[in-house]
């Protein structure tokens, strides 16, 4: 009898597996299948895991199989299950210290009973950006970042030239009769009309600047008579205001030069265009902490450092042109590029001479800059990561949301990306380096608040987006209670209505803050079906994906072995601050000396470890978790990286050298660096036409 149904089990055991076996179709291995009935077999099935099972007979299954980060080589059901053990809370750590970038240390524990499993996630990625750089695509991007504008001439004054600025533009506007008799004129030569529905193809327009006309007009009704004359509104003054005498110049003290007011890139060669196969490597770490289930942190393990490979890669061109010092046109000088104070600046000298063309546009603010466009490429694909998971949530079981902190090495920077309330540091040369910060309800206050007073529709009938100085209470009907509104930052008194006793939008205070009482972190992947535990409201639309960007240079920094970039999820910085964190790991790092070669390499591994055991304590007779000082540790999810950032900068310059190198025995030689912006304004000089 016992043998009828153990063989009853194992053929129900096998058919199960069966059930497994068709998944979709993807880039990405171990993919579940999803409604469509598109499908096909894989030859490695998901775990065996409780949680990837059950949901075979509950609707859509799982798009990513359960699993702890590649890097520890947890590669059974056994071990993932023994690592997930709430009694103990192992801490793990990789096996292999090779399969992290520069034996960089990582440590996991799981939490003490809060969820089912280890609903932390980690990644890693080395990447390799490759791009066909052609002269004349970098030109054309270069021509669409500057707006172009039609434009004639009419009377106005002639403004002083500034001595360190670029002379692309100058600031015209009108004054009193009397110091227009002191004005010389102005005349227009040769200025072509332009009509875009007869051609693409638009020329630059050429205005000389000389004494005998008396003023500009502009055929764009947009663009007011106190505009720049290259077309851009002068919003910061209006047509009336009168310029400062100190800026007017008499029309016989100095000519002015020919200007380039319409910025198009000037015509090609197109027999000697040169294109170069370029490449740029990167070093990529993400965390990522799930919330109620693991679906969409597996989800963006998987899939995002593949997205911000896709957005770097479409702009590898213009990285490896602007973000390299010997780039590949400096040797003929036909193209650079400069930065100075966040500006973008361009000088081409196939232009007129004397013309540089700033991609920083001072009325609207947009600046255009090698780090801004990894920023973007950053903020571009954690967007996409987070439609990709609500498209994925209607086909695909997926649970939940996540948190979201990436470090990306590229360029001799490191730029951080986070969305949510994991962190990151750096201890640099003993100083604290916050990299990132907390979004939390509580932090983002004022933020979510506002969004309720503009859209009260998200709120429903349960939630008033008023802060009051403590929650009102029926009996405070009819008296006068400090209050807050969205746009106040201070406190002023409001009289009680019925409607001021509903559930304020944020509730709580500090670690304990929750949006709509339901949720306690304002940024990050998914959450798209979470509605408030009270109503019928859901929470995702104050909620948002969109990352902080911190970067930091670390070329040319004086770096040593003990200078780390900490990541880590919030289970380790609720119990840990940011400076017992850099002493934690300055003092592991300590006991291994640089001249015992055989230790040195595990010295982060050993970091990583200490802080996950700082943050998770050790267990009491009464089951709660303690800290050295007895008081409480955390019992979330715990994740670390340590970084070191030496290894990293000696391996960018060393790259850079071995690119010079070959460049130069492919005959196309690096010349010195370039001069900074200042100093290629302050040796260029007005030639007078």
């Amino acid at each position: 009898m016992f043998n009828k149904i153990k063989g009853a089990f194992i053929n129900a055991v096998n058919n199960l597996d069966g059930q497994l076996d068709p998944i979709a179709m993807s880039s990405d291995p171990y993919v579940g299948s999803s409604r469509s009935g598109e499908s096909a077999a894989l030859g490695k099935p998901m775990f065996a895991l409780p949680s990837n099972l059950k949901r075979i007979s509950k609707g859509p299954v799982l798009k990513y199989r359960y699993t702890r980060p590649h890097f520890l080589q947890l590669n059974s059901d056994d071990e993932i299950q023994v690592s997930a053990d709430q009694i103990i809370r192992p801490i793990i750590v990789p096996r292999d210290i090779a399969k992290l970038s520069w034996n960089s240390g990582y440590a996991e524990a799981v939490n003490a009973g809060k969820s089912q499993r280890n609903e932390d996630q980690a990644a890693i990625h080395k990447g390799l950006l490759r791009a066909v750089i052609s002269k004349e695509v970098i030109q054309n991007k270069i021509a669409d970042m500057i707006s172009i504008r039609k434009i004639s001439v009419r009377p106005a004054y002639k403004m002083a030239p500034k001595p360190v600025s670029a002379p692309v533009s100058q600031n015209i506007s009108k004054t009193s009769d009397a110091a227009t008799k002191k004005i010389g004129n102005i005349k227009e030569e040769n200025l072509p009309t332009i009509d875009n529905s007869q051609s693409d193809e638009v020329k630059p327009s050429i205005v000389k600047v000389e004494p005998g006309i008396e003023e500009v007009t502009s055929t764009d009704s947009n663009v007011s008579e106190g505009s720049l004359l290259n077309g851009t509104p002068d919003d910061l003054l209006s047509p009336s205001t009168p310029l400062p005498f100190s800026s007017i110049l008499p029309a016989e003290s100095e000519p002015i030069p020919t200007l380039v007011v319409s910025s198009i890139a000037p015509s090609v060669d197109k027999d000697n265009l040169s294109q170069v196969e370029d490449s740029l490597p990167y070093v990529y770490f993400g965390l990522f902490d799930g919330h109620a289930g693991s679906d969409v942190a597996v989800a963006a393990a998987y899939r995002l450092h593949k997205i911000v490979h896709d957005k770097l890669s479409s702009i590898a061109d213009l990285l490896i042109t602007f973000g390299i010092e010997e780039n590949a046109f400096q040797g003929d000088a036909d193209l650079k590029f400069a930065t100075e104070n966040t500006k973008g600046v361009i000088y081409q000298p196939s232009f007129p001479p004397d013309t540089y063309f700033s991609v920083h546009d001072p009325v609207k603010d947009k600046t255009v800059s090698v780090d801004n466009l990894i920023s973007g490429a950053l903020e571009k694909a954690f967007w996409d990561m987070d439609q990709e998971i609500e498209r994925d949530k209607i086909n695909y079981y997926m649970r939940g949301g996540c948190t979201a902190l990436v470090s990306l090495f590229i360029l001799g920077k490191l730029y951080v990306a986070n969305a949510g309330d994991s962190r990151a540091i750096v201890h640099k040369n003993g100083e604290v380096i916050p990299m990132s910060f907390d979004f939390t309800p509580a932090s983002e206050r004022t933020r979510v608040k506002y969004l309720g007073l503009l859209r009260p529709d998200f709120l429903g009938n349960d939630f008033t987006h008023l802060e009051f100085i403590r929650r009102p209470l029926r009996k405070d009907l009819g008296k006068e209670l400090l209050y807050r509104d969205a746009y106040m930052s201070g406190w002023a008194y409001k009289t009680v209505k019925p409607e001021d006793l509903k559930i304020p939008l944020i509730h709580g205070e500090g670690k304990r803050s929750r949006v709509a009482a339901t949720i306690g972190v304002t940024r990050g992947f998914g959450d798209h079906e979470l509605k408030a535990a009270h109503g019928d409201i859901y929470i995702k639309p104050f909620l948002t994906c969109q990352p902080e960007v911190k970067i930091l240079d670390l070329e040319t920094e004086n770096l040593t072995d003990a200078d780390v970039l900490i990541m880590g999820t919030d289970g380790l910085w609720d119990v840990t601050s940011n400076h017992k964190a850099a002493e934690i790991v300055q003092k592991a790092l300590d006991h291994f000396p640089a001249n015992d070669v055989q230790r040195f390499k595990y010295r982060y591994i050993s970091a990583a470890q200490d802080l996950v055991m700082h943050s998770r304590g050790k267990s009491k007779d009464n089951g709660s978790w303690r800290t050295q000082n007895e008081e409480p540790a955390t019992i979330d999810d715990i994740s670390t990286f340590v970084i070191p950032l030496k290894p990293y900068q000696q391996e960018y310059v060393k790259w850079k050298e071995a690119r010079r190198l070959v460049r130069s025995q492919n005959g196309n030689p690096s010349t010195s660096k370039p001069d900074s912006l200042g100093e290629q304004l302050e040796s260029t000089k007005l030639n007078p036409k």
